[in-house]
């Protein structure tokens, strides 16, 4: 069975929400896919708790609370959602619109395309230490933070997730050790400063190299986390530790949308001013596209979902205009 709509957006992040919001404000129908099963995208998968400062007309917003409003926001457009579903196969015409096939075997039959999966599917760098403790005392990711309260918490990496995990568990952990394998971080300087002047003992030329439970037992047999395992330089110590999160980064993939012939640039896609891709009624908008001067912020992806729903709303209807008034004008 095939589902019709105006115009279908790959990726459910913020700027996907708000290309959503805008499709409706246009008045179109919208399908909204995202390979995750909830929508917010990487904030709500990666760090919902975290404080965003970049963003227009809040000084300081969580995560969650930024996602909380562009849903609500998103949801006046009345999408439909396809959830923890991935876009696998694309036929594009000028005349006859996109077709979007789902691994799931759902059909969409739409308009226009817009892909906004910010940086395509992406999966955490292997901690091979603790590949048997997932989900047992070891995360990838902290969508919140009361597991950590009066815990003693070993945090591994020397990136700005590491750091920022390290500024937000301080205060409620009973103790935070951050470990990394240099003595150089990739983290921006000023957390850097602020993890230095707080109580979280930083590690370097260390990396973790065992877990174990009260018992001095590892590996699948092994009850809850008790401490790790700490080698520096060659030399082992061993610190108390009830949880770790492995901030170890990750590695995107584009997935199928690599095989739609979509052109592409360092696992970005190429748009012009007016966010259209190099394939016929397919737009981008958000962390995955690449032009002159572009900058990966949130903010300008919000800027670039309106540029691509309104450019999308003339494809779909010629007699549309690309320019659609103003909100306020609504009512």
């Amino acid at each position: 069975m095939v589902t019709e709509c105006d115009l279908v957006v790959v990726g459910a992040g913020p700027t996907g929400l708000y290309a959503a919001y805008y499709a409706g404000f246009r008045g179109l129908r919208v399908a909204l896919v995202d390979s995750l099963p909830e929508l917010g995208g990487q904030i709500t998968a990666m760090y919902p708790e975290k404080a965003i400062l970049d963003v227009a007309g809040f000084p300081s917003i969580k995560g969650r609370d930024l996602v909380a409003g562009l849903v609500a926001q998103a949801l006046t457009a009345e999408p439909l959602q396809l959830l923890g579903r991935t876009a696998t196969d694309l036929v594009t015409s000028e005349d006859d619109g996109v077709r979007l096939t789902l691994d799931d075997g759902t059909e969409l039959q739409a308009g226009a395309l817009l892909v906004t999966a910010g940086i395509g599917k992406f999966s955490p760098r292997p901690f091979p230490a603790g590949a048997e403790w997932i989900g047992r005392g070891v995360e990838y990711f902290v969508p919140t933070f009361a597991p950590y309260v009066g815990k003693d918490v070993v945090i591994v990496g020397g990136g700005d997730s590491a750091f920022d995990w390290a500024v937000h568990l301080e205060p409620v952990a009973r103790s935070v050790t951050l470990v990394h394998r240099r003595d150089a971080f990739r983290a921006h300087e000023r957390t850097v400063a602020q993890v230095r002047a707080s109580s979280v003992d930083i590690v370097t030329r260390a990396e973790v190299t065992a877990l174990r439970d009260a018992a001095g037992r590892g590996g699948a047999e092994a009850e809850e986390l008790a401490e790790v395992e700490i080698t520096v330089d060659g030399t082992a110590q061993v610190r108390k530790a009830q949880a770790v999160v492995a901030a170890l980064g990750f590695v995107a993939d584009l997935g199928p949308l690599q095989q739609w012939g979509l052109e592409t640039h360092k696992r970005h896609i190429v748009v012009d001013t007016a966010m259209r891709t190099n394939l016929p009624r397919v737009f981008a908008a958000g962390d995955i596209t690449e032009y002159p001067g572009k900058v990966r912020l949130i903010s300008v992806g919000f800027g670039e979902a309106a540029t691509a729903v309104n450019n999308a709303a003339v494809v779909i209807d010629p007699t549309a205009h690309v320019f659609p008034g103003h909100s306020s004008e609504g009512g």
